[in-house]
């Protein structure tokens, strides 16, 4: 049995029955239950956008630059999102044409949109040089963002980190659990949402099947603990795995974490709006950290996650500038870590499950999960 308490993303109990009745029926489908195996991000044909994946060293500004030269190629950016970790960057736009407001399929169009994007990719110092792919398809974006990542190998430190204390890094441990033929995996970091599912992901990813394990929430912290084998059934059996399982559960927590200035942005949807709104941050000494970009009914609505260039958070000043500059947009601080918040009221919530094999859940009580412990 998958035992999830949950609240909504408030902390509150749900009590909507729509809400409810959608939770219910979605996991009740064949799709939940029966996804594809490798890849189950889903990419099928689409002519409504085209899908533009982006990969390479970070840098501030760059989100600027790419948005800079996909409006100086009469391309809209539609929805995006964008991920910074240990100086890497990805990102997964889907953007039309200005002319027919739908995908952009003539090749040499989208010949001339690659090598412009290649070239603000390539780094001056980075031996990896950035990557852009095309395709004319959707995708699970968060998924495909992790995957993106972990074949850029952001996981590997570098020798000039980003100012983040000891106690924000998430803790993890891997042991051996012999008498059950187990590789044991305790992760301790700080509750946020979407954590469970950037875990299961990378350890999907990764070709580790989930047997069984649980995972609880509360104010401090938030504490998982999975029971796995590789694909082929054994357990992690060198020093050397175990290291790499520590880095790329490590990063897949950090991906998406943020300590900066959340901004909320509402504006109309125009060719060009977003390059102007990321020349002014850019202009603002800001560097994004996360970007999630989307837009419906003529309007678009963006959320970035930003800090100084140094690291910094962003401080009032910056933020009336920005106002000033970006006129009509109504601009929202979600989140600001320089003004005192009133603490959450503490919720705990706790899940434990037992997965039979990688996509398919048995069922198995909570008492019998702690048995195998």
């Amino acid at each position: 049995m998958d035992v999830f308490n949950v609240t909504d993303c408030d902390g509150n109990k749900l009590w909507d029955e729509e809400i409810i009745s959608y939770i219910k029926k979605s996991l009740e489908s064949e799709a939940c239950l029966f996804p594809k195996l490798q890849n189950s991000v889903g990419i099928m044909p689409s002519t409504e956008d085209t899908l533009i994946e982006i990969t390479g060293s970070d840098r501030p500004g760059l989100l600027s630059e790419i948005c800079a030269v996909l409006a100086t190629q009469m391309s809209h950016v539609v929805k995006a999102e964008l991920w910074t970790h240990n100086n890497r960057v990805a990102a997964v736009l889907h953007v039309t044409h200005e002319s027919t407001e739908g995908a952009i399929e003539d090749p040499q169009q989208l010949s001339t949109l690659k090598e412009l994007l290649c070239n603000v990719l390539r780094g001056d110092h980075d031996p990896r040089m950035g990557t852009m792919t095309v395709s004319m398809g959707l995708t699970h974006t968060e998924r495909r963002l992790h995957q993106m990542m972990f074949h850029d190998r952001d996981y590997e430190r570098v020798e000039v980190k980003e100012a983040v204390g000891n106690k924000s890094r998430p803790q993890v441990t891997v042991m051996d659990c012999s008498e059950k033929d187990y590789t044991v995996v305790i992760l301790r970091s700080k509750d946020r949402p979407k954590l469970l599912f950037d875990t299961i992901c990378t350890l999907t990813d990764m070709q580790y099947v989930v047997f069984h394990g649980t995972a609880s929430a509360g104010k401090e912290e938030a504490y998982q603990e999975y029971y796995i084998r590789h694909v082929d059934g054994l357990p992690i059996s060198s020093e050397v795995e175990q290291q790499h399982l520590i880095q790329c559960l490590e990063a897949a927590v950090e991906r998406r974490a943020s300590d900066g200035l959340e901004l909320e942005l509402k504006t109309e949807d125009e060719v060009g709006s977003l390059s102007e709104i990321t020349r002014v941050f850019r202009e603002n000494g800001l560097t994004i950290r996360r970007a999630e970009i989307s837009t419906e009914g003529g309007k678009e609505v963006d959320t970035f996650h930003l800090s100084e260039t140094s690291g910094n958070p962003v401080d009032a000043k910056t933020i009336d500038s920005i106002r000033r500059q970006l006129g009509q947009t109504i601009v929202r601080v979600k989140q600001n870590p320089l003004l005192e918040a009133k603490p959450p009221p503490e919720v705990v919530s706790t899940v434990s499950f037992f997965f039979g094999n990688l996509f398919r859940a048995s069922f198995q009580s909570f008492r019998l999960i702690r048995s195998y412990s």
